[in-house]
């Protein structure tokens, strides 16, 4: 897994459909941003593979459509 330089890989996960400010606490350590085009954005630290899974398993249950998962590389050289 690609770590920033705390040891966390750093992650973008975008969602159909606008979720409101009262996930954040859900979503505890990630930022929620509402886009334009009708997604959200969920951007925020992952400290292993099992903490990603049980990630997408809570987006699962809230049932909005899953539209994309993307590392987010570390700046650094």
């Amino acid at each position: 897994m690609p770590r920033g330089h705390d040891g966390q890989g750093r992650y973008e996960i975008r969602l159909q459909g606008q979720l409101d400010d009262s996930w954040s606490d859900w979503f505890e350590g990630f930022t929620l941003a509402n886009e334009s085009d009708g997604t959200t954005t969920l951007t925020g630290p992952v400290i292993d593979q099992a903490a990603l899974h049980g990630l997408l398993r809570r987006v699962g249950n809230l049932g909005v459509t899953l539209i994309s998962v993307n590392v987010l590389r570390s700046r650094q050289p």
